[in-house]
């Protein structure tokens, strides 16, 4: 396993070695330092172990060489460099071998010099319309093409000593750009696969109809030494080939216990069943299908001419599998495979020389993928008409705007190679490794101690019941997820925006109220509760929400690169592309506690996220001026806007030292300290070529949705790292105690009150920084009443009724019984949670401080 480490600004010098005290063998990196150039987070990773400890503590000191590292070497190279075209790279993980190259991922795979797989390689299959159930003409004319993909490109991104990482990159034929990460660790005897693809086809012309990993296994073993196992809830298909079990003559219980527990069967004592093998079937084929997170199928053959039989049902299988024998075989399988249907095993050809094992990332057997936008505009051709859709429903609509182009998804795989048929204690122990893979993590003190993220605070009894009402909301979200099955190959990891009371459900078929795609920050709240309670549940939820909002909700190809799209019934649907959803704020956490290369990908995406203005004016519906996307003068706003910004050029100065991001960072920090208003401005012009803003600027123009996509957070992480840039830090405290005061006290410091002012609970943290900064204990009790009284935010209004109000309430006679909380929605609860993170941390001495109603707006209800 591979692990991240924070370490408090200037304790650990860049290049210090790192060691593991009980002496394991441990490979070390850095992934960020502070500004002073000392290390932030340093990354370790050790192999597998028989009976590791359960904890390790970190040192400085020369590292412990594996007994058996791990080896890369490169064969056959075209070109010298990271990219090996033409080149075959081994890589040995002690016993086993492996051959990467092109065109295909993995050319071989032996133990001790025995191969045991050969071709492991991307399978996918295309067609060129959809499947119809009601126009059985369409469906019998459709064109359907299976192709295997071409790896292009390998790069050796890690060679040892005791983990490697290659990168292969390619195409499923002429269409979906792929990248594959394959991680090796010395002792280990299976390979970690990250499959990442964009979608780039035509939505009315190109249908997936199946994505796959297949790799090839060598038979050698006789039909009925041959074994087969698919993973179901709580245990195995245990079958053989040719089965030696229920026959009208009877084996011998030795042979009958060998064949069920996967040993290797000699002779066969009773000659009316050794003189008989010739007329017992072999099973060639094997398939578990798994159409939804209900129910799976399974079924096997005893050959592609013949009928399937059924094979007793089951509802959520792990996703994994085995098929080999006595002298070697193949697991495989897909981590969260149930979350991600419709998913597929197969198993082709065990009765011949060359086997095969498919896993199915989207199953052949399922409808075919489809990406059309889900209505026909409805007329709704002009920007009024949009308008006047997002006042009803609200989407906001635009044609051509909710096409899929660029939409990315990861899945998560693995194969482990065997010298015989493991036991059914190691499959087991593998499924779970496979379903919930470890996780080495420092305890939320020592986090805390190192001074990352910014803002936030251990849990504490002083406070029990919020952190009571903390967890309500986090297991609520749980619930809901397995209640109304918000799982699904594009939909698994993200959660719904808004509820329908009069239906008893969420609100998934309305306009902008469905799908929440990270609006105003469930990411966040998420990876804060973790940091400060150090639960894996909810290090797995956030993981889960990460991978999807990261890749799904995000353009990763063409006109929209790099931006990310608003809520919508489908995750790409809304014309609203934003930087605020793809936003490095959100994928940092896992980053660095991970060191997960792919999400390093997605930030590498971002390093010049400021170029992204030029691709379409988030506000171009709304605008009364006259105003083209300028390189010279990009309309950037200094609240979701320049929150991204900020956290994506510290991300990459941290991560990569680049001097751009450091110029552009503290550059625009010095600008928005500079003008007049500071960010009470609220827009500001930046100049592309230099990133600068232009400071002239005298306006006042303040938004509820500036400070509710984690500019607090990023504010608060640079304030914290005293970047000397003077006047940053008074232009954000300035905008943090304002907003929440009395319009008469903002008029007598701005020259008029401040319009706009909503989200009073959200924006209760943005006073409780200021107070906490400057020692102001008014505004102290400003943020604690704003929390809790103001009734502009559905979860203020619960927080003053009794304790058991925060309950859920059973409903039946729907279409599934349900528990719902319809006081609750996602806006709400990720803001009233990073609200009370926050407060707690910043001021809470003055929670029970007496005080009188906050002021509110007149248009805080919307």
């Amino acid at each position: 396993m591979t692990w991240g480490v924070p370490w408090p600004r200037g304790t650990v010098a860049d290049g210090t070695q790192f060691a593991l005290t009980d002496g394991t063998a441990v490979q070390s990196w850095t992934t960020a330092t502070w500004p002073d150039g000392s290390v932030k987070w340093s990354t370790h990773a050790i192999g597998p172990a028989e009976h590791p400890p359960s904890s390790y503590e970190v040192v400085e000191g020369q590292p412990t060489e594996p007994p058996d590292p791990v080896r890369v070497e490169e064969v056959g190279a075209d070109q010298a460099g990271a990219e090996h075209a033409g080149a075959e790279i081994r890589v040995t993980t002690g016993a086993v071998a492996w051959a990467l190259s092109a065109p295909l991922l993995i050319s071989s795979i032996r133990i001790d010099d025995r191969e045991i797989v050969r071709d492991v390689r991307l399978v996918s299959l295309r067609q060129d319309a959809p499947d119809e159930d009601d126009d059985g003409d369409r469906v019998r004319g459709r064109d359907r093409r299976r192709t295997t993909a071409t790896v292009d490109t390998i790069t050796v991104e890690q060679s040892g000593p005791v983990r490697a990482v290659v990168k292969l990159e390619g195409r499923h034929g002429d269409w979906l750009p792929f990248s594959v990460r394959l991680y090796f660790y010395a002792g280990a005897t299976d390979v970690r696969i990250i499959h990442s693809f964009v979608w780039d086809g035509d939505p009315d012309r190109d249908f997936l109809a199946g994505l796959g990993l297949s790799a090839d296994l060598v038979m050698r073993d006789e039909p009925h030494n041959r074994h087969i196992r698919l993973a179901g809830p709580s245990g195995f298909l245990t079958e053989a080939v040719r089965g030696l079990t229920g026959l009208r003559r009877d084996p011998g219980a030795e042979v009958k216990q060998a064949q069920t527990t996967g040993q290797a069967i000699g002779e066969i004592p009773n000659p009316e069943v050794s003189g008989r093998l010739q007329l017992i079937p072999q099973w060639n084929d094997y398939t578990l299908d798994q159409s939804s997170a209900d129910g799976f199928t399974l079924r096997k053959r005893t050959g592609p001419e013949h009928a399937w039989v059924t094979v007793p049902a089951g509802t959520r299988s792990p996703g994994y599998g085995y098929v080999g024998g006595a002298t070697g075989g193949l697991g495989f399988g897909l981590r969260d495979f149930w979350k991600l249907h419709p998913t597929r095993l197969d198993i082709r050809n065990a009765a011949t020389d060359l086997a095969t094992a498919t896993v199915w990332m989207w199953s052949p057997s399922a409808p075919a993928m489809d990406v059309r936008y889900w209505h026909d505009g409805m007329d709704q051709d002009s920007h009024a008409e949009q308008l006047e859709g997002l006042e009803i429903t609200y989407e906001d609509y635009e044609p051509g705007f909710g096409n899929a182009h660029g939409i990315a998804r990861t899945h998560e795989l693995t194969l482990r190679v065997h010298d015989s048929t493991p036991t059914a204690e190691d499959l087991a122990r593998h499924t779970a490794l496979l379903d919930s893979p470890g996780l080495l993590t420092v305890s939320p003190n020592r986090m805390l101690e190192a001074g990352v993220f910014g803002t936030w605070s251990l849990p504490t009894a002083d406070h029990q019941d919020l952190e009571a009402r903390l967890n309500f909301l986090f297991q609520y979200y749980v619930g809901q997820r397995e209640q109304r099955r918000w799982y699904g190959f594009w939909d698994y990891g993200d959660v719904m925006h808004t509820y329908d009371r009069d239906r008893h459900t969420w609100r998934y078929d309305v306009g902008g109220y469905a799908w929440d795609n990270s609006e105003l920050s469930p990411d966040l709240w998420l990876w804060y509760q973790y940091l400060r309670t150090g639960r894996a549940d909810v290090f797995r939820f956030a993981e889960a929400m990460t991978r999807h909002t990261g890749e799904v909700d995000v353009h990763h190809l063409g006109r929209w690169k790099g931006l990310g799209s608003r809520h919508n019934v489908q995750h790409w649907g809304c014309s609203c592309k934003q930087l605020r959803i793809s936003s490095a704020i959100y994928r940092r956490f896992y980053y660095y506690l991970t060191a997960d290369e792919r999400t390093g990908d997605l930030l590498d995406e971002l390093a010049t996220a400021e170029e992204t203005f030029l691709s379409v004016d988030p506000l171009r519906k709304v605008r009364t001026n006259d105003y083209t996307p300028d390189p010279r003068a990009l309309e950037v706003g200094l609240g979701v806007d320049w929150g991204a910004l900020a956290a994506s050029w510290l991300t990459r100065w941290e991560r990569y030292g680049d001097e751009r991001a450091r110029s552009r960072l503290l550059g625009t920090m010095a600008d928005i300290a500079v003008l007049r208003y500071g960010f009470l401005t609220g827009n500001a012009a930046l100049d592309v070529s230099t990133g600068r803003f232009d400071t002239s600027r005298r306006d006042i123009s303040v938004s509820h949705l500036s400070a509710v996509f984690g500019l607090p957070e990023i504010c608060a992480e640079l304030i914290d790292l005293d970047l000397d840039v003077p006047g940053f830090e008074k232009a954000w405290l300035d905008y943090c105690r304002l907003y929440l005061l009395p319009p008469e006290r903002q008029a007598a410091e701005v020259g008029a009150a401040l319009q706009g002012i909503s989200l009073v609970q959200a924006h209760s943290r943005l006073a409780a920084y200021a107070a906490a900064r400057t020692g102001d204990v008014e505004l102290a009790r400003l943020a604690w009443r704003a929390f809790f009284v103001d009734e502009g935010d559905q979860l203020n209004r619960n927080a003053l009724q009794r304790e058991a109000e925060w309950r859920t309430t059973p409903v039946t006679g729907s279409l599934m019984p349900v528990d719902e909380a319809p006081f609750v929605s996602t806006n709400d609860a990720s803001q009233y949670a990073l609200a009370a993170i926050q407060n707690l941390t910043l001021i809470p001495e003055h929670r029970h401080d007496r005080g009188g109603p906050v002021w509110r707006s007149p248009d805080a209800q919307s």
